[in-house]
């Protein structure tokens, strides 16, 4: 019968619901029965009934982390930096709040806290960092303690923290930055905990390549290092004016440590087998080759690389079932005491030490807390594998590091994690389970059980790695423009390998070394090393093995994130709220336009579309290949920085360059202020990274100049029936946040200190030398924004 109006909302059982004769009119269409009382109340019963469900399961707890997410990302989106009291007065106030109410404004208000909580950790988290940046490229004469020594197959990094700096050019005083990271030829000839003096060009850290793009300066500030260059000369060791403190004597001992473990593994296993076992245990990525990393990002096995998750999943898990098998050799203790508790608690000790000899890099940090988390659950006779403790982490870390949201690491281990509990929820409530019947019938034999054990652990591998790869894919795609449609193929076939050869024996190999019988152990992790390889030069040789993603608006993103959000959490049916999300997702990517033209933060480069719809390259010199690694995937475009291609409708001289856009009008890159003058005759559109006056070029002429570029950094603009529709920058002008006062504050850009040759003109314009603000650029062999360190990676 029909469900009287006063029942709606209700979440009392539903009787079967069937139209009268009266209403068989009106529920003729949708929009009616929509608006019928009892398809109403049924509706409302049944929301209310799925709300009630997901009271009862707790699910407003896991919501507290977003919440917590929400308050440090509308930090780091203020236009300019709060104020410390901001944050704690509505902290009180809605604190305050959530205690006087009930219901819906008690959540409401507790919500509201919470992302009053994010929002003050944020502002004092900057506020804690003293970390002042170099304002414009400099040569310099440089001291401080070596804190960490990377060593590549080329050339080797040092980080140093700054004793003193001294700019003989400069009009005032230099601010001396907290640490720099300085690149040199060859192999290191320094260890770190030693004082060095040397010359060296340095530059602040770069800006986003690209407006959304990675933000190498924001992580840079978080990290205290406030210059990157490259060494000229000799590094020469000299005595040290103070002694330094505990902490840089004890990351001093550290990085001794892992730079001789490295060399030991490396050297005992040989090739690229070696440089990936040595950076799977110690953390230090710098022997790996370029070819050998992309190899791994091809097959979806780089996050093998980096110390995070996984690694600490194997370690800790290792450590856990040693330290439980070794305590059950005695009766007496595995009878008597908890002895699974102590191994808990002997894990938790070994994560630390790990994570402590692995450099405590952010990732590691984070997956160490998550670990202790997870291992605490045991000592307090909880569930480790759930996902309140995920919640509970994650709480942590942004609390310890709000920065760390922003970045990929962050989001994709989290997600995949998240994915993982809630995938293996599901399962548990909803697997087959025999008949009870047939329960006791059938035995299977040793044999029958081993193969059915490695069936299962084979299709556990495959569904585990398809859950992480489809949470993470968003992440990926937003972060890097690049999927790995065969990942799952390369981590199936690979984590193995490493789940049962290379981790366990990196664990045996690590506690064998002080006694000296290490060596045989590290033979071993080759062979599995070189099998993982293997498998994953085999995956990234397939065609499409890591086919690029244009990047999306930031909404879109959002809403992904939200769909997954809602998946993971939520256990009743409103998880299907999901669907629409996805729905309007897909809806909204396919009619955003992919931008007309993309120019570098300091105007020497850019992509234009051309008629044929592909890009062309306009760069008079030599282009920045890791700048060009970040646009064309983010464009859609699967070439390489090195292909002739990019180059093939693009005239060029070595004063500018000159294109043109599919509607016909043409846009001019010119180095000198000739050149641009000239260039205003014929070209709708000038880039400049000279200043130049807006009045230039006249009222029909875009004109991009260098100041433009001093205060907005990278551009891309949209042409929509031929007129300019967007132009997004990387920068806001108006923000000043701390670790974009250098370039905000700079109204001009530096005096121009080369005079590039002068030449023929390729648009037919007079040759004539000019003066060109361009920025000082280190030789080929180092710039400072390919450092990996930075690397979103």
């Amino acid at each position: 019968m029909p469900v009287s109006p006063s029942a709606r909302g209700s979440t009392a059982p539903m009787t079967r619901w069937a139209p009268s004769r009266a209403s068989a009119g009106v529920l003729a269409s949708p929009a009616a029965a929509w608006s019928h009382a009892g398809f109403q109340g049924r509706f409302g019963s049944l929301l209310g009934r799925w709300v009630e469900e997901e009271r009862d399961r707790r699910t407003g707890f896991l919501l507290l982390p977003v919440a917590f997410a929400l308050g440090v990302l509308a930090y780091f989106a203020a236009s300019s930096e709060p104020t410390l009291w901001a944050g704690p007065v509505l902290l009180l106030f809605a604190g305050t709040l959530a205690i006087r109410v009930d219901g819906l404004l008690r959540a409401i208000a507790i919500a509201l806290a919470m992302m009053a909580a994010g929002f003050t950790a944020g502002t004092w988290r900057t506020a804690g960092m003293a970390a002042p940046m170099l304002e414009r490229a400099i040569p310099v004469s440089i001291s401080g303690h070596v804190e960490q020594v990377d060593a590549g197959p080329l050339r080797h990094r040092i980080l140093l923290r700054v004793t003193h700096l001294a700019d003989d050019r400069a009009a005032r005083p230099q601010s001396a930055p907290y640490r720099v990271r300085i690149g040199a030829p060859g192999r290191p000839t320094i260890e770190a905990g030693t004082h060095v003096t040397l010359r060296a060009r340095l530059a602040p850290p770069s800006e986003p390549a690209m407006p959304g793009g990675y933000d190498f300066r924001r992580d840079s500030f978080f990290r205290a290092v406030g210059g990157i260059g490259y060494a000229i000369g000799r590094i020469e060791v000299t005595p040290s004016r103070g002694e330094p403190d505990f902490s840089l004597r004890f990351n001093a001992f550290i990085d001794r440590a892992r730079n001789a473990m490295t060399d030991r593994i490396a050297q005992a296993i040989g090739g690229e087998a070696g440089a990936l076992s040595a950076a799977l245990i110690t953390g230090k990525r710098g022997l790996i080759s370029n070819e050998t990393n992309d190899v791994l990002r091809a097959s979806g096995l780089y996050h093998i690389v980096s110390i995070s998750g996984l690694h600490m999943v194997l370690a800790a898990g290792v450590m856990f079932w040693t330290l439980r098998a070794l305590l059950a050799l005695s009766p007496a203790l595995a009878l008597r005491y908890p002895i699974k508790k102590w191994a808990a608690a002997g894990a938790m000790l070994g994560s630390i030490g790990y994570c402590v000899f692995s450099g405590s890099e952010v990732a590691t940090e984070r997956s160490l807390i998550m670990m202790l988390v997870m291992l605490g659950a045991i000592l307090v006779d909880r569930p480790a594998l759930a996902l309140r403790n995920v919640a509970i982490s994650a709480l942590i870390v942004l609390a310890r590091e709000p920065e760390a949201l922003l970045g990929p690491s962050f989001q994709m281990s989290y997600a995949a994690v998240a994915a993982l509990i809630a995938g293996n929820d599901l399962w548990r409530r909803y697997r087959p389970e025999p008949e009870p019947e047939l329960r006791g019938r059938f035995r299977p034999g040793f044999l029958e059980r081993a193969g059915q054990a490695m069936v299962f652990a084979f299709l556990g591998i495959v569904a585990t790695t398809l859950l992480a790869s489809l949470a993470t894919a968003p992440f990926s795609a937003w972060h890097f423009h690049r999927l790995n449609p065969y990942g799952l193929i390369g981590n199936a076939l690979a984590i193995p390998l490493v789940s049962l050869v290379v981790m366990p024996a990196g664990v045996i190999g690590t506690m064998l070394l002080p006694f000296g019988l290490d060596g045989w152990v590290w033979r071993v992790m080759g062979e599995g090393t070189r099998g993982v390889l293997f498998v994953a030069e085999k995956v990234a040789g397939i065609e499409g093995a890591a086919p690029p993603v244009p990047k999306a608006p930031g909404h879109l993103f959002a809403l992904l994130v939200i769909a997954l959000l809602v998946l993971v959490i939520f256990r009743s049916p409103l998880r299907l709220l999901a669907v629409p999300l996805v729905l309007l997702w897909a809806i909204l990517l396919k009619a955003t336009p992919l931008p007309d033209l993309m120019i570098a933060p300091d105007g020497r480069m850019a992509l234009l579309r051309d008629a044929s719809g592909s890009y062309t390259l306009l760069s008079p010199a030599s282009p920045s290949g890791f700048t060009l690694q970040q646009w064309l995937p983010a464009l859609g475009d699967a070439r390489r920085p090195d292909d002739p291609t990019l180059r093939q409708r693009a005239r060029c001289d070595r004063t500018g360059c000159t294109g043109t856009l599919p509607d016909g009008r043409n846009v001019a890159l010119s180095l000198t202020p000739e050149a641009a003058r000239l260039d205003c005759q014929r070209a709708q559109i000038i880039i400049t990274p000279v200043t130049a006056d807006a009045a230039l070029c006249g009222p029909n002429r875009l004109l991009l100049s260098g100041e433009s570029f001093a205060r907005l950094g990278a551009q891309q603009i949209h042409l929509r029936d031929g007129r300019i529709a967007a132009r997004d920058t990387s920068l806001d002008p108006r923000k000043t946040r701390p670790w974009r006062k250098t370039r905000a504050w700079r109204k001009t850009p530096p005096p121009m200190t080369e005079e590039p040759e002068s030449g023929p003109s390729a648009t037919g314009f007079p040759e004539g030398p000019a003066t060109s603000p361009q920025r000082p650029r280190p030789p080929a062999r180092f710039e400072p924004e390919e450092d990996p360190a930075l690397s979103p990676q």
